[in-house]
Parts: structure tokens; sequence; C-alpha cells
């Protein structure tokens, strides 16, 4: 309750968003989770469940998201996305 409750301001986005990258990373091969959402949604959409075009939207822009991160990341490794991580969360 008392973090929802502090206020925030603009200085504190970077080291949120590096925190989440820097944590999403540790958790396995991210560059590859876009290819595991389209086979999910690929076997969800053959369902019964799959014929509604909210849910549809909703996964593809799912699919979208996750495939831009994994892209704008690919150029590095993954030492230099937690060093990167790491100077942005230490300098605030």
């Amino acid at each position: 309750m008392q973090k929802e409750n502090q206020k925030t301001s603009h200085h504190d986005v970077m080291p949120s968003v590096a925190n989440f990258v820097s944590d999403l990373w540790l958790e396995g091969d991210f560059k590859e989770q876009p290819l595991y959402l389209q086979e999910i949604f690929e076997l969800l959409l053959d369902t019964e469940y799959g014929n509604d075009f909210d849910l549809r939207q909703k996964m593809f822009s799912c699919l979208r998201t996750s495939r831009n991160l994994a892209e704008t990341l690919s150029p590095f490794t993954n030492k230099q996305i937690i060093k990167a991580c790491s100077s942005v969360v230490k300098t605030t």
C-alpha cells in the first residue's frame, strides 16, 4: 500500500524500465518469447475460445510488443543489457 501512495516523478521512469528489462532478461531466453507466444496463440486460435475478435486483437498486440522489444534488444549481448540496466539504476 505504501508504494501505491507514493508520488512518483519522471525521474523514476528509467530506473523502473531498467529494472523491468533486467528482471525480464534473467527469466530465460527472452529473444525466443515471441515465437513461444505465436505458437500458443496459434493453438488457441484453433479453439472455440480463439474465435473472439477482441481476444485476437489482444493476442496480436502482445505478439507485436514482444517482438518489438526482442528486436530492439537483439543487437546486444545479455552481458551488455544487464550492465546497461545496472548503470541506469545506479545513476538515479
